[in-house]
């Protein structure tokens, strides 16, 4: 069994000690209660000040939580509550579709999957939940990129990689892909990523209107789509649900 590090334990023991003490510790008090040398505390703390996960007060030179954990605790809050949130209409938007779909977000230049509803048959499925997909080929990440600005640049400034031969590659391809997507309120991959399968992804916004994540069918393209063109039931099922999410997260009617 593999030995933990000692020194990320004793990081954490100190964020543990600054959450649940007073609002602000000197090195003396952390270094006590710890039962740490001054030193060996000193340097965790000037570790977590440099990550800003600890602030120091300029006057008493006392430690604080810092600004860094509020917003990777607030990422996770809202992906939690995105998810919360959309089980129900997920749920019902695969049985009414009978494809897949999958709930994602923008993370680290892809998209990451939060949430996946099963296709309600009885075929041999994988979970996807944790998985990555690229932003410039799925439909999930082009309506990401087209409606979120960190993503649209992360996408823009990224390799675009050719999955098949009807990847969009090129800069000014793509930017008129978004430009689509955000006109119509949705975007399509049909087979951009894999061969055989198409995706239609219509994206989830707030209370303050901002783009949280999106949500996708997947299926084979001899059921999501008639001929080449997406079937128009899935997109108007999709779209619903995206806002029925949405009105959920406090965006109101839109």
């Amino acid at each position: 069994m593999a030995k933990n590090i000692q020194s990320l334990e004793r990081a954490a023991a100190m964020l543990r000690l600054l959450a649940g003490g007073e609002r602000r510790l000197g090195l003396s008090d952390i270094a006590s209660s710890l039962d740490l040398a001054k030193g060996t505390a000193h340097g965790i703390l000037r570790t977590l000040q440099a990550e800003g996960f600890v602030e120091q007060d300029p006057a008493s030179g006392r430690y604080q939580l810092g600004a860094e954990l509020l917003r990777l605790g607030t990422g996770y809050l809202d992906v939690h509550e995105l998810r919360a949130r959309a089980l129900v209409w997920t749920d019902d938007l695969a049985r009414s579709s009978g494809e897949s779909v999958h709930l994602g977000v923008s993370h680290q230049h892809g998209v990451l999957i939060v949430h996946h509803v099963f296709r309600p048959d009885d075929s041999r499925q994988v979970l996807e939940v944790g998985a990555m997909q690229p932003l410039h080929s799925t439909a999930l990440g082009k309506v990401l990129a087209a409606y979120d600005p960190v993503a649209h640049q992360e996408a823009v400034e990224m390799e675009r990689e050719a999955f098949t031969p009807r990847t969009v590659t090129s800069a000014a391809e793509f930017e008129s892909v978004l430009d689509l997507a955000r006109a119509r309120g949705w975007a399509a991959d049909v087979e951009e990523t894999w061969d055989g399968v198409a995706a239609v992804a219509a994206p989830i916004h707030d209370r303050r209107r901002m783009p949280v994540g999106a949500v996708a069918i997947t299926g084979a393209v001899e059921r999501v789509c008639d001929g080449r063109e997406l079937r128009s039931e899935l997109i108007a099922a999709v779209r619903d649900c995206a806002r029925a999410v949405s009105r959920d997260l406090g965006a109101g009617r839109f």
